[in-house]
Protein backbone atom coordinates (compact mmCIF):
# COMPACT_ATOMS: atom_id res chain seq x y z
CA UNK A 1 0.00 0.00 0.00
CA UNK A 2 0.93 3.39 -0.86
CA UNK A 3 0.59 6.51 1.31
CA UNK A 4 0.95 10.18 0.82
CA UNK A 5 0.25 13.40 2.77
CA UNK A 6 -1.44 16.51 0.92
CA UNK A 7 -0.39 19.89 1.41
CA UNK A 8 -2.02 22.92 0.51
CA UNK A 9 -1.25 24.62 -2.62
CA UNK A 10 0.29 27.74 -0.92
CA UNK A 11 2.74 27.31 1.97
CA UNK A 12 5.39 24.47 2.36
CA UNK A 13 3.58 21.92 4.01
CA UNK A 14 5.59 22.94 7.56
CA UNK A 15 2.15 23.39 9.50
CA UNK A 16 -0.56 20.77 10.28
CA UNK A 17 -3.10 22.48 9.34
CA UNK A 18 -4.73 21.86 5.87
CA UNK A 19 -2.45 18.40 5.72
CA UNK A 20 -4.32 15.52 4.57
CA UNK A 21 -3.26 12.04 4.22
CA UNK A 22 -4.44 10.04 1.66
CA UNK A 23 -4.35 6.68 0.08
CA UNK A 24 -3.07 6.33 -3.46
CA UNK A 25 -5.66 4.24 -4.61
CA UNK A 26 -4.77 1.04 -7.63
CA UNK A 27 -6.40 3.77 -10.13
CA UNK A 28 -3.48 5.75 -9.49
CA UNK A 29 -5.92 8.50 -7.97
CA UNK A 30 -4.89 10.20 -4.28
CA UNK A 31 -8.61 8.91 -1.78
CA UNK A 32 -8.31 11.28 1.37
CA UNK A 33 -8.81 9.13 4.68
CA UNK A 34 -11.67 11.12 5.25
CA UNK A 35 -13.34 10.44 2.41
CA UNK A 36 -12.20 6.45 2.92
CA UNK A 37 -13.88 7.04 6.31
CA UNK A 38 -16.78 8.22 4.82
CA UNK A 39 -17.30 5.27 2.21
CA UNK A 40 -16.71 2.70 4.79
CA UNK A 41 -17.79 4.16 7.76
CA UNK A 42 -18.16 0.70 10.00
CA UNK A 43 -14.44 0.24 9.19
CA UNK A 44 -13.02 3.48 10.06
CA UNK A 45 -13.44 6.59 12.21
CA UNK A 46 -14.15 9.97 10.97
CA UNK A 47 -11.67 11.33 13.52
CA UNK A 48 -9.14 9.78 11.30
CA UNK A 49 -9.65 12.58 9.19
CA UNK A 50 -7.33 14.61 11.86
CA UNK A 51 -4.39 12.03 11.73
CA UNK A 52 -0.96 12.56 11.04
CA UNK A 53 0.58 9.36 8.95
CA UNK A 54 2.90 9.23 12.13
CA UNK A 55 0.16 8.75 14.97
CA UNK A 56 -1.65 6.55 11.89
CA UNK A 57 1.04 4.46 11.98
CA UNK A 58 1.05 4.82 15.74
CA UNK A 59 -2.58 3.57 16.14
CA UNK A 60 -2.51 0.64 13.73
CA UNK A 61 0.89 -0.33 12.25
CA UNK A 62 -0.15 -2.97 10.01
CA UNK A 63 -2.68 -0.78 8.21
CA UNK A 64 -5.44 -3.28 8.79
CA UNK A 65 -8.54 -1.21 9.43
CA UNK A 66 -7.23 0.93 6.47
CA UNK A 67 -6.62 -1.62 4.11
CA UNK A 68 -10.02 -3.58 4.92
CA UNK A 69 -11.51 -0.28 4.10
CA UNK A 70 -9.97 0.20 0.77
CA UNK A 71 -10.44 -2.80 -0.79
CA UNK A 72 -14.24 -2.88 0.58
CA UNK A 73 -14.62 0.27 -1.28
CA UNK A 74 -12.92 -0.48 -4.16
CA UNK A 75 -14.98 -3.11 -4.57
CA UNK A 76 -18.17 -1.91 -4.12
CA UNK A 77 -18.32 1.91 -4.16
CA UNK A 78 -20.13 3.17 -7.34
CA UNK A 79 -17.30 4.17 -9.33
CA UNK A 80 -19.12 7.69 -9.84
CA UNK A 81 -18.71 8.12 -5.78
CA UNK A 82 -15.01 6.98 -5.39
CA UNK A 83 -14.58 9.41 -8.69
CA UNK A 84 -15.97 12.18 -6.90
CA UNK A 85 -13.90 11.03 -3.46
CA UNK A 86 -10.30 10.68 -4.89
CA UNK A 87 -8.09 13.90 -5.96
CA UNK A 88 -6.41 13.03 -9.19
CA UNK A 89 -2.38 13.56 -8.27
CA UNK A 90 -1.87 16.09 -10.86
CA UNK A 91 -3.96 18.15 -9.00
CA UNK A 92 -2.22 18.23 -6.00
CA UNK A 93 1.31 18.65 -4.08
CA UNK A 94 2.50 16.21 -1.60
CA UNK A 95 4.49 17.53 1.97
CA UNK A 96 6.67 14.78 3.02
CA UNK A 97 4.99 11.62 3.98
CA UNK A 98 6.13 12.10 7.88
CA UNK A 99 6.23 15.92 7.67
CA UNK A 100 7.65 16.58 11.51
CA UNK A 101 9.19 13.23 12.29
CA UNK A 102 10.03 12.54 16.59
CA UNK A 103 13.44 11.72 15.24
CA UNK A 104 16.00 11.20 12.38
CA UNK A 105 18.62 9.26 12.44
CA UNK A 106 21.49 9.09 9.83
CA UNK A 107 23.43 5.94 8.61
CA UNK A 108 27.32 7.14 7.53
CA UNK A 109 29.55 4.89 5.09
CA UNK A 110 27.36 2.13 4.63
CA UNK A 111 27.76 1.38 1.06
CA UNK A 112 31.51 -0.57 0.61
CA UNK A 113 31.98 1.42 -2.78
CA UNK A 114 31.06 4.90 -1.07
CA UNK A 115 33.56 3.94 1.55
CA UNK A 116 36.22 2.35 -1.13
CA UNK A 117 35.88 6.09 -3.18
CA UNK A 118 36.89 8.08 -0.49
CA UNK A 119 40.12 5.68 0.90
CA UNK A 120 38.27 4.17 4.16
CA UNK A 121 38.44 0.94 5.84
CA UNK A 122 34.94 -0.62 6.04
CA UNK A 123 33.61 0.25 9.64
CA UNK A 124 32.35 -2.64 12.49
CA UNK A 125 29.50 -0.99 13.62
CA UNK A 126 27.14 1.78 11.43
CA UNK A 127 28.55 5.58 12.05
CA UNK A 128 25.30 7.38 13.29
CA UNK A 129 24.61 10.61 13.17
CA UNK A 130 21.15 12.93 14.50
CA UNK A 131 18.88 15.77 12.35
CA UNK A 132 16.18 17.19 13.17
CA UNK A 133 12.72 18.11 11.75
CA UNK A 134 13.68 21.85 10.65
CA UNK A 135 15.49 19.92 7.78
CA UNK A 136 12.90 18.00 6.32
CA UNK A 137 11.27 19.52 3.33
CA UNK A 138 9.17 17.72 -0.09
CA UNK A 139 9.26 17.23 -3.35
CA UNK A 140 9.23 20.05 -5.12
CA UNK A 141 9.83 22.31 -2.73
CA UNK A 142 13.47 24.32 -2.81
CA UNK A 143 16.79 22.98 -1.38
CA UNK A 144 18.48 26.64 0.43
CA UNK A 145 21.90 26.96 -0.47
CA UNK A 146 23.15 28.66 2.53
CA UNK A 147 25.61 31.48 1.49
CA UNK A 148 28.30 29.95 4.04
CA UNK A 149 29.09 27.26 2.35
CA UNK A 150 31.03 26.50 -1.39
CA UNK A 151 30.48 22.53 -1.38
CA UNK A 152 27.02 21.58 -1.19
CA UNK A 153 26.35 18.37 -2.31
CA UNK A 154 23.34 15.48 -2.40
CA UNK A 155 23.06 12.03 -1.17
CA UNK A 156 20.37 9.70 -2.41
CA UNK A 157 19.06 7.06 0.38
CA UNK A 158 16.15 4.89 1.00
CA UNK A 159 14.74 6.20 4.49
CA UNK A 160 12.96 3.67 7.00
CA UNK A 161 9.74 5.09 8.68
CA UNK A 162 9.48 3.29 12.48
CA UNK A 163 6.06 1.55 13.16
CA UNK A 164 6.28 0.78 16.55
CA UNK A 165 7.90 1.48 19.85
CA UNK A 166 10.96 -0.72 19.86
CA UNK A 167 13.76 -0.51 22.72
CA UNK A 168 16.59 -3.26 22.92
CA UNK A 169 14.87 -5.24 19.70
CA UNK A 170 17.16 -8.36 18.45
CA UNK A 171 18.11 -8.66 14.70
CA UNK A 172 15.63 -11.74 14.06
CA UNK A 173 12.98 -9.43 15.52
CA UNK A 174 13.36 -6.15 14.38
CA UNK A 175 11.89 -6.10 10.97
CA UNK A 176 8.13 -6.19 12.82
CA UNK A 177 8.97 -2.58 13.94
CA UNK A 178 9.59 -1.32 10.08
CA UNK A 179 6.11 0.30 9.28
CA UNK A 180 7.40 1.16 5.54
CA UNK A 181 9.44 3.15 3.50
CA UNK A 182 10.27 6.91 1.27
CA UNK A 183 12.84 8.26 -0.26
CA UNK A 184 15.20 10.55 1.22
CA UNK A 185 18.25 12.98 -0.13
CA UNK A 186 20.59 13.53 2.34
CA UNK A 187 21.56 16.98 1.49
CA UNK A 188 25.47 17.27 2.94
CA UNK A 189 27.99 20.73 3.41
CA UNK A 190 31.03 18.69 2.82
CA UNK A 191 33.13 21.87 3.48
CA UNK A 192 30.96 22.09 7.21
CA UNK A 193 31.31 18.48 7.48
CA UNK A 194 34.79 18.68 7.26
CA UNK A 195 35.36 16.57 4.51
CA UNK A 196 39.19 16.86 3.36
CA UNK A 197 38.08 16.94 -0.62
CA UNK A 198 36.00 19.98 -0.21
CA UNK A 199 38.37 22.15 1.86
CA UNK A 200 40.20 25.44 0.52
CA UNK A 201 43.51 26.32 2.20
CA UNK A 202 43.27 27.20 5.58
CA UNK A 203 39.74 25.77 6.12
CA UNK A 204 38.87 23.12 8.33
CA UNK A 205 35.31 22.62 8.81
CA UNK A 206 33.19 22.11 12.02
CA UNK A 207 34.37 19.18 12.90
CA UNK A 208 31.08 17.50 13.36
CA UNK A 209 27.75 17.03 11.22
CA UNK A 210 25.15 18.49 12.61
CA UNK A 211 25.23 21.96 10.79
CA UNK A 212 26.69 20.20 7.57
CA UNK A 213 23.40 18.17 7.51
CA UNK A 214 20.81 19.45 9.74
CA UNK A 215 20.13 23.07 8.32
CA UNK A 216 16.69 24.08 7.03
CA UNK A 217 15.43 21.79 4.07
CA UNK A 218 18.51 19.74 3.54
CA UNK A 219 16.20 16.51 4.01
CA UNK A 220 13.82 16.10 1.28
CA UNK A 221 11.98 13.13 1.67
CA UNK A 222 8.76 11.41 -0.38
CA UNK A 223 7.37 11.62 -2.82
CA UNK A 224 5.17 8.78 -1.16
CA UNK A 225 5.06 6.15 1.70
CA UNK A 226 5.30 2.56 0.92
CA UNK A 227 4.57 0.01 3.39
CA UNK A 228 6.67 -2.72 4.52
CA UNK A 229 4.70 -5.45 3.22
CA UNK A 230 5.71 -4.36 -0.60
CA UNK A 231 8.85 -4.09 -0.29
CA UNK A 232 10.13 -6.56 2.83
CA UNK A 233 13.51 -5.79 4.17
CA UNK A 234 14.24 -3.02 1.62
CA UNK A 235 17.06 -4.76 -0.44
CA UNK A 236 16.93 -4.92 -3.99
CA UNK A 237 16.33 -1.21 -4.68
CA UNK A 238 18.22 1.01 -7.12
CA UNK A 239 19.23 3.84 -5.68
CA UNK A 240 19.47 6.98 -7.90
CA UNK A 241 20.54 10.67 -8.41
CA UNK A 242 21.13 13.72 -10.94
CA UNK A 243 21.89 17.57 -10.83
CA UNK A 244 21.11 19.88 -13.71
CA UNK A 245 23.23 22.38 -13.51
CA UNK A 246 22.70 25.99 -14.21
CA UNK A 247 26.03 26.64 -15.31
CA UNK A 248 28.96 25.03 -17.14
CA UNK A 249 29.11 22.73 -19.95
CA UNK A 250 26.56 20.49 -19.05
CA UNK A 251 24.44 23.50 -18.19
CA UNK A 252 20.77 22.93 -18.24
CA UNK A 253 21.12 18.55 -18.83
CA UNK A 254 20.52 16.01 -16.14
CA UNK A 255 23.88 14.53 -15.51
CA UNK A 256 23.46 11.43 -13.25
CA UNK A 257 25.95 11.15 -10.44
CA UNK A 258 25.04 8.35 -8.39
CA UNK A 259 23.67 4.46 -9.44
CA UNK A 260 23.45 2.03 -6.35
CA UNK A 261 21.66 -0.93 -5.40
CA UNK A 262 19.91 -1.05 -1.86
CA UNK A 263 21.02 -4.87 -2.07
CA UNK A 264 25.02 -3.36 -1.20
CA UNK A 265 23.86 -2.29 2.26
CA UNK A 266 26.54 -3.06 4.40
CA UNK A 267 24.02 -2.69 7.69
CA UNK A 268 20.90 -3.96 6.73
CA UNK A 269 17.73 -2.54 7.98
CA UNK A 270 16.61 -5.15 10.73
CA UNK A 271 20.29 -4.65 11.44
CA UNK A 272 19.97 -0.72 12.21
CA UNK A 273 17.07 -1.02 14.13
CA UNK A 274 18.85 -3.48 16.67
CA UNK A 275 21.66 -1.54 16.66
CA UNK A 276 20.62 1.88 17.13
CA UNK A 277 17.49 0.48 19.46
CA UNK A 278 20.17 -1.07 21.84
CA UNK A 279 20.37 2.57 22.95
CA UNK A 280 17.98 4.89 21.71
CA UNK A 281 14.31 4.11 22.04
CA UNK A 282 12.65 4.32 18.77
CA UNK A 283 9.04 5.27 18.35
CA UNK A 284 6.10 5.27 15.84
CA UNK A 285 7.62 7.65 12.89
CA UNK A 286 11.24 8.18 13.77
CA UNK A 287 12.71 8.05 10.72
CA UNK A 288 16.27 6.40 9.67
CA UNK A 289 18.24 7.55 6.50
CA UNK A 290 19.94 4.30 5.40
CA UNK A 291 23.19 5.79 3.82
CA UNK A 292 24.30 6.34 0.42
CA UNK A 293 25.95 4.25 -2.77
CA UNK A 294 29.11 6.25 -4.59
CA UNK A 295 29.20 9.28 -6.81
CA UNK A 296 28.16 11.77 -4.75
CA UNK A 297 29.64 15.17 -5.83
CA UNK A 298 33.03 15.60 -3.60
CA UNK A 299 34.50 12.77 -4.44
CA UNK A 300 33.95 13.34 -8.53
CA UNK A 301 36.54 14.42 -11.03
CA UNK A 302 35.76 17.35 -11.53
CA UNK A 303 33.47 17.92 -8.44
CA UNK A 304 30.10 18.65 -8.74
CA UNK A 305 28.63 20.85 -5.81
CA UNK A 306 25.12 22.34 -6.10
CA UNK A 307 24.38 26.06 -6.78
CA UNK A 308 21.58 28.02 -6.92
CA UNK A 309 19.51 27.32 -9.78
CA UNK A 310 20.84 23.79 -10.08
CA UNK A 311 17.91 20.64 -10.38
CA UNK A 312 18.31 18.18 -8.27
CA UNK A 313 16.72 14.70 -8.38
CA UNK A 314 17.10 11.41 -6.64
CA UNK A 315 15.33 8.22 -7.38
CA UNK A 316 14.73 5.01 -4.96
CA UNK A 317 13.09 2.09 -7.30
CA UNK A 318 9.48 1.28 -6.17
CA UNK A 319 9.05 4.27 -4.20
CA UNK A 320 9.41 7.47 -6.39
CA UNK A 321 11.70 10.94 -7.74
CA UNK A 322 12.14 13.26 -5.47
CA UNK A 323 12.90 16.87 -7.55
CA UNK A 324 14.24 19.86 -5.91
CA UNK A 325 15.46 23.44 -7.04
CA UNK A 326 18.25 24.81 -5.48
CA UNK A 327 17.94 28.07 -4.84
CA UNK A 328 20.09 30.76 -2.24
CA UNK A 329 18.99 31.29 1.40
CA UNK A 330 16.34 33.26 0.16
CA UNK A 331 14.55 31.13 -2.04
CA UNK A 332 15.36 33.07 -5.04
CA UNK A 333 17.18 30.84 -8.29
CA UNK A 334 18.72 32.80 -11.23
CA UNK A 335 16.38 33.90 -14.04
CA UNK A 336 16.13 31.06 -16.56
CA UNK A 337 18.25 28.37 -14.73
CA UNK A 338 16.75 25.18 -14.32
CA UNK A 339 15.48 26.02 -10.84
CA UNK A 340 13.68 29.26 -12.06
CA UNK A 341 12.06 27.14 -14.14
CA UNK A 342 10.93 24.21 -12.46
CA UNK A 343 9.91 26.97 -9.91
CA UNK A 344 7.86 28.73 -12.35
CA UNK A 345 5.98 25.55 -13.48
CA UNK A 346 5.11 24.16 -10.24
Amino acid sequence: MRLVTIRPLEGDGADSHGRRVAVALANGRYLPLSMLAELAPDNLSDEIEHLDLATVIALDPGFGAIRDAVALVEAQADPADLEASSMDPATVRLAAPIPRPGKIIGVGYNYLDHIREQGLERPARPVLFSMFANAVTCNGLPIRHPAGTHALDLEAELAVVIGRRVSGVSVANAARSVAGYTAANDVTARDWQGQAKALRPGEKGDGQWLRAKGSDTFLPLGPVFVTADELGDGRGLRVQSWRTAATGPDAGRPFQLQDGNTSDLLFGISELVSIISAEVTLYPGDVIVTGTPSGVGVFREPQQFLEPGDLVTIEVERIGRLTNPVTDESGRAPEGSPAARYMAMS
